[in-house]
């Protein structure tokens, strides 16, 4: 009797693959679904939630198959910010060169970029703005220090801590200011 009812239950089992999902009742939906670890309230389901249920659990049982990427390149980062050790390998795959381990870095890229044939491009450097200083004599600067020491004491009796901070500094450059003068 045993064999009798696990035959019976393979063709219940082969009767319901023969049959497409979509033809099942909701009894045999569910009698599948209960083989299914990890579904739980099928007695709540309506049909269209059991196949769906269903059909996501077979879609995660099928082994998926590996698939391989195309042969492309990872991109890898920019050539100036690898390591010289990755630099030596990407060199050895050149033909015909040789003291690869001698070479240091400069040396590496230079090579490996005429080899893929990528042309140096430094980029342009922005010209820096320069406040064009007008040549002060001592005694002029001098004479600002004085008035920013002026402007310093009020900033003390109005006890403005920020502005005192600034006028300061400012003392301090046209310090420096005069004795570079004077050296020059």
């Amino acid at each position: 009797m045993g064999e009798e009812s696990k035959n019976q239950e393979s063709g219940k089992d082969n009767q319901a693959t023969e049959k497409s999902i979509d033809e099942m009742t909701v009894k045999e939906l569910r009698e599948i679904a209960k083989e299914i670890p990890g579904i739980t309230g099928l007695s709540g389901m309506k049909k269209d939630e059991l196949l769906a249920e269903i059909n996501k659990a077979r879609k995660a049982e099928e082994p998926k198959e590996e698939k391989k990427p195309p042969e492309e390149k990872v991109p890898e980062k920019p050539l100036e910010k690898m390591t010289v050790k990755d630099l030596r390998e990407i060199a050895m795959e050149i033909p015909g060169l040789e003291g690869v381990t001698a070479m240091k870095k400069d040396e590496l890229l230079a090579v490996i970029k005429e080899e893929r044939g990528i042309k140096e491009e430094k980029p342009e450097k922005k010209e820096k703005k320069t406040i064009a200083k007008t040549e002060l004599s001592v005694k002029d600067l001098k004479g600002k220090i004085l008035q920013l020491r002026e402007e310093k004491r009020e900033a003390r009796e109005a006890n403005d801590r920020h502005r005192i901070d600034i006028l300061r500094r400012r003392i301090n450059r046209l310090k420096k200011r005069t004795r570079k003068v004077l050296q020059g």
